[in-house]
């Protein structure tokens, strides 16, 4: 006999087992967060926790800095120059040295990137003189894409600026300010265009903001890469190195790029960084807008800067310097030497004037000086206010023309030792010239008193003298031979200040301010 409730006990198990299977899953996916329940959207609060009225001045400068950018990008373009590649020094390995020699048309080209700003509707463009030298070609990338070929119009490696010129109409070109009128602590908005990362991804356009940190930084960058190149060496200084300092971020490729004011107007080329690194550390420097306005003026008249020239070599004054010529504050330009037939002598001044003042200005560095007269057109008539035996007087003037050819710097060799000795005064031995000293160090005549040791941390020492120079005046009277250094130096008494006037073997007279130890 056929059981018929064993089918439905066995479809009653089915269903109790598959239940509990149901419910202790369940239990699992609940465990594990699986199940199917749902929370709610957490309540997000967008609105401002600072009234706008605590923050506006804040927002008003954000929004200055935002109408800046959008105003003077358009201007700012990006240069790629493109640089012949140098001949290699020799074979790379001993396994290549049967291979034929690459010729240089084979030889890749150096690209290198910088940037530039737009100064006039018909494609004058001024940048750095870094960033075109010695480029064989020149292309110019607009904020829209397009891209010209550039010209060179001109360049000048002692300010550092340059002009080039692309074929294009009605460009947006940026409003040049006025550099004088900068002040430490304003702020400012440093543009470049860098173009790294190729052409398909260019990082362009970059913005940074900071504050005139310094104004009148003298960096010696233009005289280290004049003294570089032969052709210069012995012409670097008339390097104009007044650069202005900001703590905006300028990193390579930035170079040549606009630095504004919150009015969009140009006030300096950012040109160069502090850095032990290459990239930026916290101190970018940029050229004063006035004086590269000047250059570019007769860079595109003449292709090549007319230099107004007064003719006179010079050093900063110091406090020493100040009590020594009796000056009412550590400032102005030391003259140390005219030279002959110039301006300077044709005028009246003389060496150990103290300039003050050119035209009513203040100058109270040798850079400002520079500056001032970089600025003038050779034939431009000045009123120059020089300190002269304790007073002031001004002189009218007429400004010639710059050449600047001279013979090269010979380098200095070790010195020559022998007697007497003046480390109790000054600190230095100072004896007749011999030939020896004269072959050592460049001299081309056997002739006067050179000073041939400097004692270590002695006067002499912490006023930066060293020997290889030749003693011309000590306070203001000529020294021929030894015998005239010991008889004027007899009439020194401690504490006293010595003015000392030396020559290099090649190059210009300096002067030197020395107390005597108490």
């Amino acid at each position: 006999m056929i059981d018929i409730y064993d089918p439905l006990r066995s479809k009653m198990k089915l269903v109790f087992y598959s239940a509990v299977a149901c419910l202790f899953g369940l239990g699992i996916t609940s465990a594990l967060g699986w199940t199917g329940v749902t929370h709610s959207m957490p309540v997000l609060d967008t609105q401002p926790q600072i009234s706008t009225e605590a923050v506006q001045p804040a927002l008003d400068l954000s929004d200055a800095f935002v109408n800046v950018s959008e105003m003077v990008t358009p201007g700012v373009v990006r240069i790629e120059a493109r640089r012949q590649a140098p001949a290699a020094q020799e074979q790379p390995s001993r396994l290549f040295r049967n291979l034929p020699e690459q010729n240089q048309q084979d030889r890749p080209d150096q690209v290198a990137s910088g940037s530039g700003f737009v100064v006039s509707p018909d494609g004058y463009i001024l940048t750095n003189n870094h960033v075109v030298a010695d480029a064989t070609t020149l292309t110019v990338f607009l904020q829209d894409r397009r891209s010209f070929p550039a010209t060179l119009v001109g360049r000048d490696p002692f300010t550092d600026v340059a002009v080039i010129k692309i074929e294009a109409e009605n460009l947006g070109s940026l409003s040049l300010g006025d550099s004088d009128a900068l002040r430490v602590g304003e702020w400012i908005v440093a543009i470049g265009n860098p173009g790294f990362g190729g052409t398909s991804r260019p990082l362009d356009y970059t913005v940074t903001v900071g504050i005139i940190s310094a104004l009148g930084r003298p960096l010696l960058l233009l005289q280290q890469e004049l003294n570089q190149n032969p052709e210069t060496r012995a012409a670097r200084g008339f390097a104009i190195e007044d650069f202005i300092q900001t703590d905006a971020v300028i990193n390579p490729g930035n170079s040549g790029g606009p630095m504004v004011n919150l009015r969009g107007q140009v006030v300096g080329i950012n040109s160069a960084i502090a850095s032990r690194t290459g990239f930026y550390q916290g101190y970018g420097f940029a050229i004063p807008i006035d004086l590269a306005r000047r250059v570019m003026e007769d860079l595109v008249e003449y292709g090549r800067v007319r230099r107004a020239w007064l003719g006179i070599a010079m050093t900063g004054v110091d406090a020493i310097s100040a009590e020594s010529y009796g000056l009412p504050t550590v400032s102005g330009v030391e003259v140390t030497q005219i030279t002959p037939d110039g301006p300077a002598e044709e005028h009246g001044l003389m060496a150990y004037d103290v300039i003050v003042a050119i035209d009513d200005q203040q100058v109270g560095r040798t850079g400002q000086l520079q500056q001032s007269i970089a600025r003038r057109r050779p034939g431009d008539r000045i009123d120059v206010t020089v300190y002269r035996d304790r007073r002031e007087r001004t002189i009218n003037v007429r400004l010639g023309e710059a050449t600047l050819n001279a013979e090269p710097v010979t380098v200095a060799a070790a010195p020559v030792r022998d007697e007497p000795r003046m480390d109790d005064k000054l600190g230095l031995r100072i004896e007749n010239m011999s030939r020896e000293f004269a072959s050592d160090y460049g001299f081309r005549e056997v002739t006067g008193a050179a000073i041939t040791d400097v004692q270590v941390n002695g006067p002499a020492a912490r006023r930066g003298l060293r020997p290889g120079f030749r003693v011309i005046e000590i306070n203001r009277q000529p020294v021929d031979d030894a015998s005239d250094v010991l008889r004027i130096m007899s009439d020194v008494d401690r504490g006293d200040i010595v003015t000392l006037r030396v020559e290099p073997p090649t190059g210009q007279p300096q002067v030197f301010h020395v107390r005597i130890s108490q």
